[in-house]
């Protein structure tokens, strides 16, 4: 089984009978997959392996980058280029032509925790979390004490200034845009559920939760408004009102996903060791 069905409008996101394919069972621990419409190509995190790998149709897997600090969440902005965060060296990346840039590594003269998930917004705005997992040592992490006392939720812009827009979490790890990006979605893994955030100028206002999930991970949304959080078991589809509606499984947690493919309707899944994909009913957005 590949879907697991909790309301009756899942189907109209994803078939019941859709069949979830391995790609690959042999890393580490996957993370950030992000696809790029124009080259047709999956680039993903392996954490305990300090990779970035990529995969596409034509060619299969390579190894993109090595090493890459431990890096987790990746995306794209507007210009194409790769957005990275570093569990061990607790800094965002930007990389272009091949080099790459730190954007950001320190808040009010401290480090960073470890920056986790990353988004960009349509105004070239640059917005991630910072919970503590890539400071404990272990596969996923090389351990160092803290150096700031809270969690945060941070803003880029695109003159470079690192702004602060809240803390008041757990464990803030993924993070997406409403459609018309008013609205940031945010996970709380530790508190087991997603806030609904009003974005106002240099705060996040509001907070409301969304909806109670269990150890949310990355969080997306479709070109419809539904919201899906990778977790256990799998990608956990919620509607624009926040109602449970099904789980798009893996065999193991799936701490992220993409949409790809020529019509963004194959999801691609991080789920473990695992690389997997399925082939959905509605678009994702594309970041690019």
């Amino acid at each position: 089984m590949s879907v697991d069905i909790r309301h009756p409008d899942l189907n109209q996101i994803v078939s019941a009978d859709a069949e979830r394919e391995a790609l690959s069972e042999a890393f580490g621990f996957t993370e950030g997959p992000i696809w790029n419409p124009h080259e047709r190509h999956v680039t993903f995190s392996d954490i305990p392996e300090s990779k970035l790998f990529r995969w596409s149709e034509a060619d299969g897997f390579s190894v993109y980058r090595d090493p890459t600090n431990m890096a987790n969440g990746n995306t794209y902005d507007a210009a194409g280029r790769i957005l990275t965060c570093e569990h061990a060296s607790s800094q965002v990346r930007r990389e272009e032509d091949g080099a790459l840039t730190v954007i950001a590594s320190h808040y009010d003269g401290k480090e960073l925790n470890s920056p986790n998930d990353i988004v960009v917004r349509s105004d070239d705005a640059v917005f991630f979390t910072d919970p503590v997992y890539g400071r404990m040592e272990g596969p996923h992490g090389k351990g160092r004490d803290l150096e700031l006392d809270f969690r945060g939720v941070y803003r880029i812009d695109p003159d470079g200034t690192l702004t602060l827009l809240g803390k008041d979490f757990e464990s803030p790890n993924g993070l997406c845009f409403g459609l018309d990006e008013s609205v940031l979605f945010v996970a709380d893994t530790q508190r087991r559920h997603i806030r609904r955030f009003t974005v106002n100028g240099d705060a996040l206002e509001g907070g409301e939760v969304f909806a109670e999930s269990p150890a949310p991970d990355g969080l997306k949304i479709d070109t419809v408004g539904n919201v899906y959080a990778g977790g256990p078991g799998g990608v956990h589809v919620y509607s624009p009102e926040g109602t449970f509606l099904g789980v798009i499984q893996t065999p193991a947690f799936c701490a992220n996903f993409c949409w790809g493919g020529d019509d963004l309707r194959t999801m691609f899944m991080t789920a473990s060791t695992g690389f997997y994909r399925i082939r959905v009913n509605v678009p994702g957005k594309p970041l690019f």
